[in-house]
């Protein structure tokens, strides 16, 4: 079992970036399958981006081109950033381990607005 911290969320406006991470603590991290999912108001949970413990990744459509995810497991960390944002991209962003019965971070509110 992991716990998972985030931070880097924020305000920024359309075109701007931002880059997430997400501080593991507890043992095999670098056995994990780490994702990065988001929730807008009155909306369900999505994927965003999830990378495995190969380092092999996948991306929602919405985002392609756009985001990156990274980890390092020297640090225990998983990374999301995110580039030409648009004020769709507004939730708060959610890091996970292990799928979406694993473990889930507190979130951290990613805002988009001019």
């Amino acid at each position: 079992q992991l716990q998972l911290v985030e931070s880097g969320g924020g305000l920024v406006q359309p075109g701007g970036s931002l880059r997430l991470s997400c501080a593991a603590s507890g043992s095999g991290f670098k056995a994990y399958a780490m994702g990065w999912y988001r929730q807008a108001p009155g909306k369900q949970r999505d994927l965003v981006a999830q990378i495995t413990r190969g380092d092999t990744t996948n991306y929602a459509d919405s985002v392609k081109g756009r985001f990156t995810i990274s980890r390092d497991n020297a640090k225990n960390t998983v990374y999301l950033q995110m580039n030409s944002l648009k004020s769709e991209d507004t939730a708060v962003y959610y890091c996970n381990a292990g799928g979406t019965l694993g473990d889930w971070g507190q979130g951290t509110q990613v805002t988009v607005s001019s």
